[in-house]
């Protein structure tokens, strides 16, 4: 694996309307037209992949492995959110962050993340064999 270093404490944040296809109904994961829960997760792990992504050579990339958030609150289609993420701990490949999603009143969504640093050719090896 090629080498890399990352620093702790890198802050990203990133904005997103929500729209219809962020939906619950659209998701399968309700029947309300809200903002999903499988959106909000989606939106904190890609603000955390975008923070990391400019550290590492163009053979490695991030895959999550795992996610412990809250959603707290509801957020109706045509509001702005915006996510959040600070890397807390770098333990050699295993990247750990706190995400958190807010609307600009109130915290939507928060918890941790945790990433992996992959050499993407490998990892594709292994998935399709």
């Amino acid at each position: 694996m090629e080498e890399f270093a990352i620093p702790e404490r890198i802050v990203h944040k990133k904005e997103l309307t929500v729209t219809q296809k962020d939906t619950a109904i659209v998701y399968g994961s309700g029947l309300l037209p809200v903002f999903a829960t499988p959106a909000m997760i989606a939106f904190m792990e890609n603000v955390s992949h975008e923070s990391v992504a400019p550290y590492l050579p163009s053979s490695l990339t991030t895959v999550g492995t795992e996610i412990n958030i809250e959603h707290k609150k509801a957020s109706a289609i045509g509001q702005k959110l915006t996510c959040q993420s600070v890397l807390t701990k770098v333990n050699n490949r295993q990247l750990c962050f706190h995400v958190e999603v807010s609307d600009g009143v109130d915290i939507v969504g928060r918890g941790t993340h945790t990433r992996f640093v992959v050499d993407k050719e490998k990892f594709m090896a292994k998935v399709t064999r």
